[in-house]
């Protein structure tokens, strides 16, 4: 009886394809039992870590200290005191000056994704009670490429900020200038650097904070014009990648080239501060 019960019975094809595909089933039932983002994979260590120890870590892994990219909102609760934002020029108008095809599509299509506007918000806060005007870009919308809206949002702000004698914080995180705007989208360049001036002239300050990434347009004109300039530890930083400038001078670049602590080194960046300091830094800088 026990040699009949242990015996080795062979399938047919219908038993086999049967048992795989209960098998299937029983796999789709499993992974519904593991809530859709209870974990998350570090992409530099490639350790799977739970959300909920992401998040009270500042969002950076606790294994290795690698930053994740946070968005915006995230961003604007870590600096400012409680209830304090006020966002400004939200819902601008869509640019598309070329016309350019399927680019309409894909900014609504953003904007369902990231329930943002555009690259950027920017609006009014305090830092320890202290009044700010703030600005902090999203890598997640087209990489925080900036086109027109970008660019007028952060030049309104820092305009706004002139009249009103604010101080300026502004969190830069880009890919460069939009290609879907071409020449439109690096005359703002021009345009938030000459807003930058004015706001300097009128002896007020600007805090540029450097994130991952800050490259192109928006690290050639308003990302390195702060009076002090921050940056996140391990920030790419620079006009074009490490791959670009390998191809075009032919030579390997040093260790760490672009990143934020080389960039201290040689005396682009003033200070690299931790994610859970930059709100304690930012009020010390203020109320200096």
């Amino acid at each position: 009886m026990l040699k009949e019960t242990f015996k080795k019975n062979s399938c047919s094809p219908a038993d086999k394809k049967q048992v795989q595909l209960s098998g299937k089933i029983k796999e789709s039932l499993d992974a519904a039992q593991i809530p859709d983002g209870l974990f998350q994979k570090c992409e530099k260590c490639n350790e799977i870590i739970y959300t909920d120890d992401v998040i009270s870590n500042y969002f950076t892994c606790p294994n290795c200290g690698n930053y994740f990219r946070i968005s915006p909102r995230t961003r604007l609760s870590m600096v400012l005191d409680k209830g304090s934002f006020i966002e400004w020029d939200s819902e601008l108008p869509v640019s598309d000056p070329l016309n350019f095809p399927g680019y309409k599509l894909k900014l609504e299509h953003m904007k369902v994704v990231t329930n943002l506007d555009e690259a950027v918000i920017t609006g009014e806060g305090k830092i320890d009670d202290t009044p700010v005007a703030i600005g902090v870009m999203a890598s997640n919308f087209l990489m925080g490429s900036m086109g027109k809206v970008v660019g007028e949002k952060i030049t309104r702000m820092i305009e706004k900020a002139t009249e009103s004698k604010l101080p300026v914080i502004l969190f830069c995180c880009s890919g460069g200038a939009r290609m879907q705007e071409g020449i439109v989208s690096l005359m703002q360049m021009a345009k938030t650097s000459q807003a930058i001036k004015k706001h300097d002239e009128a002896g007020l300050l600007y805090v540029s904070v450097l994130t991952d990434p800050t490259t192109g347009g928006v690290m050639a004109s308003f990302a390195m014009l702060g009076d002090i300039i921050l940056a996140e530890p391990g920030a790419l930083v620079g006009f074009a990648g490490p791959r670009v400038i390998e191809q075009t001078i032919g030579q390997r670049l040093p260790e760490g080239f672009q990143r934020a602590e080389f960039l201290l080194e040689h005396g682009f960046v003033d200070k690299i501060v931790e994610r859970n300091k930059m709100k304690y830094t930012l009020s010390i800088i203020l109320k200096s």
